[in-house]
């Protein structure tokens, strides 16, 4: 007679509502098609109700009144039982009480803060979300989560392989909140944001299956997705985003946020060519061409405002103390995905001229986040020769390693670019910094 329920104490005035509701449509199907009554079951709503309560302090004393009464009702209504009553009577003033309870609750009790999910699965693309998950943080009206997700690398087979969660990874003014307390479908929040659009079309990575799009969707009244890269605008057409603008995310969200109205109009094209002209209007209001949080990342981070780690400083610092250069050197996963049999010995050339040249120039070669992943699902062969590469700049230590999630950090610490081509490059002109993409069949 009684669902099953999971509690979520931030939406107490919401859910102590749903459980009277719960227990009043209970007496209502005794009164039209008999049965029995479930007292455990509404004895653990009851104190599922008084737990709520409790949250709200003097405040209930009055909606607490009433619930002990409700509680002596019902334990009048199982004496009856047990001595083969009747209880139809009782069960009418059960009812009645249920009323009144729920009126007091309605008129005493403050209305419930909206809720909003934030759900990024990779550290390293926080700043797509972080600008929007402040606005909401600053916002009373609204409780906003950070609930990082947990990914899996896909193995050659594309079956599930490494299991990853980087809640530890995220900026120590993130409240994070663990997944495994929390079931969105039965919290429903009024939104949640994402930036992985892929759902199963990711062949290097895929989110746990539950936070796939075409099921939060289900699970909140408006799904939002940010991309978490941002696109070269120069060139592009609605033919080369297309890739973009067809994935399960855009496809699925309610609402997506892109980084301008020229990428939008790109986006609407793509969507509208495949799906047909009747959808013009519809993909039009639903895409939104307002920004990229991770533009709007840049712009803010300032170099007197970042921590730099020590070991940095040891090869940024000339024996003066003034600073060289800095070059941040980024390698893509689309670059080594097209010149698979070139990009190696790209990279070990690139290292080798940058070292030559350490005492003027300070290396910082930041790698794409999912390129370890990438080689060992769709490149195996090259993951050894890549990864003793790696090992051996590490371990010379002339120049900086960054794998760390604060993509933002070496941007602005950096003074230029080189490398592939990737959204890197445009953060890093955003930030105006010079940029310089490197040629795979050039080794001099």
């Amino acid at each position: 007679m009684y669902e099953e329920l999971n509690i979520n104490m931030s939406k107490t005035k919401k859910n102590i509502l749903v459980n009277i509701e719960i227990l009043a449509n209970g007496h209502k199907i005794f009164m039209t098609k008999g049965g029995q009554f479930a007292f455990d079951k509404i004895s653990d709503i009851i104190i599922n109700i008084g737990e709520m309560l409790a949250l709200y302090e003097d405040t209930a004393e009055d909606i607490f009144i009433r619930l002990e009464e409700y509680a002596k009702i019902i334990m009048h209504m199982e004496t009856f039982v047990k001595n083969n009553k009747n209880i139809v009577q009782l069960n009418e003033i059960a009812l009645q009480q249920l009323e009144s309870l729920s009126n007091y609750i309605e008129k005493l009790l403050p209305a419930d803060k909206k809720e909003v999910y934030f759900l990024p699965y990779k550290a390293s693309m926080w700043d797509s979300l972080e600008s929007v998950w402040e606005k909401y943080e600053a916002n009373e009206e609204w409780e906003a989560y950070v609930m990082p997700i947990p990914y899996y690398d896909r193995n050659q087979d594309f079956s599930l392989g490494t299991f990853h969660w980087e809640g530890e990874l995220f900026p120590k003014n993130v409240s994070i909140t663990d997944y495994k307390n929390v079931d969105l479908q039965k919290v429903h929040p009024e939104k949640i944001y994402i930036h992985n659009p892929y759902d199963r079309g990711n062949i290097v990575t895929s989110v746990a299956l539950e936070y796939y799009s075409d099921r939060l969707k289900n699970f909140t009244d408006e799904l939002v997705y940010i991309p978490y890269f941002v696109i070269d605008e120069t060139y592009i057409t609605a033919e080369s985003i297309r890739h973009f603008a067809l994935t399960h995310g855009v496809i699925n969200a309610h609402k997506v946020i892109l980084q301008s109205e020229k990428v939008k109009k790109c986006y609407v094209e793509a969507l509208v060519e495949y799906f047909g002209e009747k959808y013009r209007d519809y993909f039009d209001n639903k895409i939104l061409g307002t920004g990229s949080p991770k533009l709007e990342k840049v712009r803010k981070t300032k170099k007197d405002n970042v921590e730099i780690p020590e070991q940095w400083l040891k090869h940024i610092q000339k024996p003066d103390g003034s600073w060289k250069k800095i070059i941040m050197y980024n390698n893509s996963i689309t670059a080594l995905l097209e010149h698979p049999d070139k990009m190696i010995e790209k990279y070990r050339h690139t290292l080798k001229t940058f070292k030559e040249n350490r005492d003027k120039v300070c290396l910082l070669w930041r790698p794409h986040p999912l390129i370890k992943a990438t080689m060992e699902s769709m490149l195996p062969q090259l993951w050894e020769e890549y990864s003793q590469l790696v090992e051996e700049y590490r371990k010379a230590d002339w120049g900086i390693y960054d794998d760390t999630p604060d993509l933002d950090r070496a941007i602005v610490l950096s003074d230029g670019y080189y490398g592939d081509s990737s959204s890197v490059v445009k953060l890093m002109q955003e930030a105006e910094k010079v940029c310089m993409i490197q040629n795979v069949d050039v080794l001099q």
